[in-house]
């Protein structure tokens, strides 16, 4: 009778080994869960300390806007890529909408007026002839110091004009006339200079999703008039006007690809 081949044999458990083998394994699964929970915590700071502005979305030059400028000329948005761009929107027969944003928008003009690639446009919302528009144009601009080539002034019919704002630029409010009142949405609206809209981008303290702003400073005045506090000695239409800047420094040392 031949003799059992011993590789076939059950071998012996030593119950001591198995459970040396087991604890080794349980400390391990610990030890690499706990590297992957830290090293999870470490990237949420990270990216919770992140204040790059936030992209919202991109201008085609197929989807781009052609106005009529105050110097009588017709150019397109999208010629002024490679410079980063404010921009808002007003109307001349009702302008008090956008009064805080017109007041920061020339603001930022007087400080940055040695800034050759920052650029500033306004659109005007209001409907008229073309002759009318043209002579509009250049006087308001030649009054609210609107100067090129810092500063462009422009529209164009209403119903092109209207559906860019709302559909390119993302307004909250499609321009529409309530009781005889112009309503739209009078934020700035800052573009990079590759064609992207971008929003401020505020970390959070105690981590977490950082809050994502919009340069509405009709909003940041109603909070303040509900007294809403900051954290800062600064009011909160003051937060987010330094917020602007600080996301305009942030695009303006951003590359442009062409």
């Amino acid at each position: 009778m031949p003799l059992p081949d011993p590789s076939l044999e059950p071998a012996i458990r030593d119950p001591k080994k198995l459970r040396n083998t087991a604890i080794v394994l349980v400390v391990t699964m610990l030890l690499g869960g706990g590297l992957v929970l830290k090293a999870y915590e470490n990237w949420s700071r990270s990216q919770a300390a992140d204040d790059r502005p936030a992209v919202a979305y991109r201008i085609t030059k197929e989807r781009d806007l052609r106005m009529l400028r105050q110097d009588g000329k017709t150019v397109d948005l999208a010629d002024l890529r490679g410079k980063v761009i404010a921009l808002n929107v007003f109307s001349l027969r009702d302008p008090e909408i956008a009064r805080r944003s017109m007041a920061v928008m020339k603001r930022l003009a007087e400080s940055r007026s040695a800034t050759t690639d920052l650029a500033f446009v306004s659109l005007v919302i209001d409907p008229m002839s073309a002759d009318k528009l043209l002579t509009t144009l250049a006087t308001t601009a030649e009054t609210e110091g609107m100067l090129l080539p810092q500063w462009w002034l422009g529209s164009n019919e209403p119903k092109t004009l209207h559906k860019f704002i709302k559909n390119e630029l993302k307004a909250t409010t499609y321009p529409n006339e309530t009781s005889n009142k112009w309503d739209y949405d009078a934020s700035i609206v800052l573009i990079d200079k590759n064609g992207h809209i971008r929003r401020g981008v505020v970390p959070q303290k105690r981590g977490g999703e950082p809050f994502i702003a919009t340069f509405d400073f009709e909003q940041a005045a109603a909070w303040d008039a509900k007294g809403a506090k900051t954290g800062t000695a600064r009011s909160n239409t003051e937060e987010l006007e330094v917020l602007l800047n600080h996301t305009i420094d942030k695009l303006l040392a951003e590359s442009f690809q062409n």
